[in-house]
């Protein structure tokens, strides 16, 4: 195994993920894959449970869609529901949401400074 990386020759020895696993995690993933969505999270995680109500005042979207993408989120067990008189309050169903929003966003920081490093270079290289 001389010049293989520790983590491929580890990796190259584990057993392939099953169909259903793969499948399961491109869902998780295709409900997170919305713009409101990911601001609804960003704020639950920020600030915690928030009423339906609340977080349509907080991001200054209507009503149905906050409440249509909360939905979504609820039944792919990304967040839960509370039911409190008559309004529902929505919270993270885990708190690794918050940090894979953090690594998620640290990965794209990564990415447009390198995206911003090459614009840079490229009027540089138009004069």
């Amino acid at each position: 195994m001389k010049g293989r990386s520790t983590a491929a020759a580890h990796t190259s020895h584990a057993p392939a993920p099953s169909r259903e696993l793969q499948t399961l995690k491109a869902e998780f993933f295709r409900a997170l894959a919305h713009p409101v969505r990911i601001r609804l999270l960003e704020l639950l995680s920020a600030s915690g449970a928030h009423t339906v109500q609340a977080l349509q005042q907080r991001l200054g979207i209507d009503q149905p869609i906050v409440s249509q993408q909360l939905a979504r989120l609820r039944a792919s067990g990304i967040v839960t529901a509370t039911k409190e008189a008559t309004s529902v309050t929505y919270a993270l169903a885990d708190p690794l949401i918050a940090d894979l929003l953090r690594v998620a966003k640290a990965i794209l920081n990564r990415q447009l400074v390198g995206a911003h490093a090459l614009l840079k270079e490229l009027r540089r290289d138009q004069r």
